[in-house]
This record gives C-alpha cells, sequence and structure tokens, in this order.
C-alpha cells in the first residue's frame, strides 16, 4: 500500500475534492516524512514547519496541495537566497509570478529547495534520497529530492542546460521543462535570458499537468486520458551519443522494443547536423548572458562568487557583442529546423542523461543529452525507466514541438504508463 507521503498530486486532489483526505492530514503526512529524512536528504533552503501548516484559503485545482519552491524563485515569506552567500537572508517584498499564481490555486509553500550557486555552479548539501553518497543532480537538486522523498508531491524546478530532466532522471521522479516562456519568470533570478525556463518536478505526469496548467493558467488536459492511438515516435540517440554510459545505451533499446510491442511506430531520427553548432552556441549563450545578468554581483561581490562560476562568468564577458549574436543565430536556426527533424513523428525518446546519478556531491551531473532542447525551446519530459547497474533510477526523454506541451505531455503520460 502506498504511503500517504507518496501519492500523486492528481490522487491526493482527487481524495481532496470527494473529502476522503483532509489537507491537514496530508500536511501532517508529509511534515512527518521531512522530519524522518531531512537529516540525510537535505533538500531544503529553508523550513519552517509552522508556516508550513498554514491552510489554503483558496479553492483552486491545486488546493491543499504542499509544493517546494526552488530557492532561485522569491517568496515574500520565506528568504530568497538564490544558493549564494551574496544574497544569505534576503527576504523579498514580493512572491515570483509563478509562486503567486500557485497559491491562488490552492497550493501551500512548504519550503524553499536547495539550488546550485545561481542554478549554475557549486552544488549545495543535498543528496540522493535512493543513497546518499550519490548526488541528485542539479540544479533542481532540493526540488528532485524533495519529491523522491515524499516531502512534497510538487515542486517548482528551473531550466537552463539539463537542470529539470537530469536531476528528475537521476532521483527516479518525472520532470516536465514546457516550451520556452510558458511560465512566467517575474520574480525569479534570472540568469540567461535565451535560455532560462521554469518547470516542475512531480511524481507522475498527470501531476505536472495539473501544476504547470495552474500556475500558466493554461489547459494542458488529462494526460490520464488514453489516446485513440499508439504514437508515432522517433529513436534520438543525439549528437552527445558518445557520452551515453552502457546502462543509457540499453535502455534506449529496451525503451524503443517495449513501446513498438505496445503498438508504438518506431523509427530512427537523429537531429540535422547543422544543429551540432549548438554544442558552441549554447555555453557562450549561457555563460554571456549570465553574466550580463549578474552585473551587480560581479561588480559589487566577486569576490564571494565561487571561483568555479566566476571563471565561467568572466569566460562569458571575454566574447564580445558579435560573438554572442552569432550564438544567439545558431539558436534561431536550429530552432528553425526542429519542424523538419520531428516531420511525421509525434514525440522524439532521447536519453535524459548520461547514465545513473554520480557518486559523490562535489558535482551534479553534466547536461549533454539536456543542453540542446533547451536551447530549441521545446517542451521535454523525463519520466522513470528502470534501474542501472547499481540499482540507481534511470529515466527516459520525451521531446515535443514548441508549443504543443499539451499534445507531449499526453505522448509522455503513453511511454510512462508502458515503462512503468
Amino acid at each position: 500500500m502506498v504511503e500517504l507521503a507518496d501519492l500523486t498530486a492528481t490522487e491526493m486532489a482527487r481524495r481532496m475534492r470527494a473529502g476522503t483526505l483532509a489537507p491537514e492530514t496530508l500536511m501532517h503526512a508529509c511534515l512527518e516524512r521531512i522530519a524522518a529524512r531531512e537529516g540525510d536528504v537535505r533538500a531544503f533552503a529553508h523550513f519552517d514547519p509552522s508556516s508550513a501548516r498554514v491552510a489554503s484559503a483558496a479553492q483552486g485545482p491545486l488546493y491543499g496541495l504542499p509544493i517546494g519552491v526552488k530557492d532561485v524563485l522569491d517568496t515574500a515569506d520565506m528568504p530568497s537566497q538564490y544558493g549564494s552567500p551574496i544574497w544569505a537572508g534576503h527576504r523579498p517584498r514580493a512572491d515570483a509570478a509563478a509562486v503567486a499564481w500557485a497559491r491562488a490555486a490552492g497550493a501551500v509553500v512548504i519550503g524553499k529547495t536547495v539550488t546550485t550557486e545561481f542554478a549554475t555552479r557549486t552544488p549545495g548539501p543535498t543528496a540522493n534520497p535512493h543513497d546518499p553518497a550519490r548526488t541528485p543532480g542539479g540544479s533542481s537538486s532540493g526540488s528532485a529530492a524533495g519529491v523522491a522523498a515524499g516531502f512534497f508531491p510538487l515542486a517548482f524546478a528551473t531550466q537552463t542546460a539539463g537542470s529539470i530532466i537530469r536531476p528528475a532522471a537521476f532521483c527516479g521522479v518525472v520532470g516536465y521543462k514546457p516550451s520556452f516562456g510558458a511560465i512566467a519568470r517575474n520574480g525569479m533570478k534570472v540568469m540567461s535570458e535565451s535560455l532560462d525556463t521554469i518547470g516542475a518536478m512531480a511524481r507522475s505526469v498527470a501531476d505536472c499537468a495539473l501544476f504547470v496548467g495552474a500556475v500558466a493558467r493554461r489547459d494542458l488536459g488529462d494526460p490520464e486520458r488514453k489516446p485513440d492511438r499508439a504514437p508515432r515516435i522517433g529513436v534520438c540517440r543525439s549528437p552527445s551519443w558518445s557520452y551515453a554510459a552502457p546502462e543509457t545505451q540499453a535502455l534506449l533499446s529496451d525503451a524503443a522494443d517495449r513501446l513498438a510491442r505496445a503498438g508504438a511506430q518506431i523509427s530512427r531520427r537523429e537531429l540535422p547536423e547543422s544543429m551540432q553548432a549548438l554544442d558552441d552556441a549554447h555555453p557562450l549563450v549561457m555563460q554571456a548572458e549570465s553574466a550580463a545578468s549578474m552585473g551587480w554581483e560581479m561588480l559589487a561581490a566577486r569576490h564571494r562568487i565561487s571561483d568555479l562560476l566566476r571563471e565561467r562568468l568572466e569566460w562569458g564577458l571575454s566574447h564580445d557583442a558579435t560573438d554572442l549574436d552569432r550564438a544567439r543565430a545558431v539558436f534561431v536556426t536550429s530552432q528553425n529546423a526542429m519542424p523538419g527533424a520531428m516531420e511525421a513523428l509525434d514525440i522524439l525518446l532521447t536519453p535524459s542523461a548520461m547514465g545513473e546519478a554520480p557518486l559523490g556531491l562535489h558535482s551534479t551531473g553534466e547536461p549533454v543529452f539536456n543542453s540542446y532542447w533547451t536551447a530549441l525551446h521545446v517542451p521535454c519530459v523525463t519520466v522513470p525507466a528502470g534501474k542501472g547497474p547499481n540499482g540507481m533510477p534511470l529515466g527516459i526523454q520525451i521531446v515535443g514541438r514548441r508549443g504543443e506541451d499539451r499534445k507531449t505531455l499526453a505522448w509522455a503520460a503513453w511511454v510512462e504508463n508502458v515503462m512503468s
């Protein structure tokens, strides 16, 4: 029997609508789990049990659901410290727009979740709930680990390279990076104007649709509804295939076989060679834009930025506007080529990460299977898809067309059902 704290958000919401589950009972179950496991997982940058117990008065679609908020999104009633000592104790006057809309839909913010430094580099203390000796991934470390550990059923996450999809895969939960711009970024500590995307961590694809639909105020459908046909899937190893660990190579092959047996039309599909220019364009845009956005920190508190991040930001500043314009042009060219790369397909299937979560907390892993899709501004969903050689979760990534989030979520749920 699934414990209350481990239910999906959609099941929790159904029980509360039916009157068989009180919000106070749900919160108590989550707080008990936090008390039992937070000492090992360390998912929270800020947590106050007394404030978490304050019930929401809003009777919206997220009524009574506890949520974690990644600590790059502002909260008026909790510190927003962005994973940096520069902002220790900072108390914004207002919620980020996404947080405000979540509260308006009835969600209860249970705490702020750990992020890497400015959602880019130096990891925080969070450990993987499946093995505390391993990273949970990042930069949305606390959000992924908290959902996996049963601290909250839903959490905000953000992605500039691979910060939603990779940690979700490492922690065995569902991660959803919407189409670029689907969720308003007002009140977020934005680093890269061209890349930063707010998304969600949850326990099912339907949970993600519920959460993001409420926050973005758009109808993302009911992914649990069975489609009238099986999808047309392009299996895309991507230009990063040489980085795939043996377990990831085996996973992609096994997933294609299982989905074909379930009725999917499977074909192999690779990205156009021209998109390999994103290998150089993505890091340049990310670091140059991040350095520009951190003007105050770079000028007033440079010595309090970690050496590794400061080095990357200075590398970004070493490029002139012409270099940045060329890199942004690669984004546009690649985005325009994406519809052709998916012609006659519903979705692409590709790895979520290089392999299992690595040992150690000094690094959160590499985004080689994520940065292309972030630059292309397309919706991506990772769903759990088995275990690796050390018993750690593996995920498989579903990629759709930009703006077709509802369809992408529906097909992701179909894949999720087959792979579960």
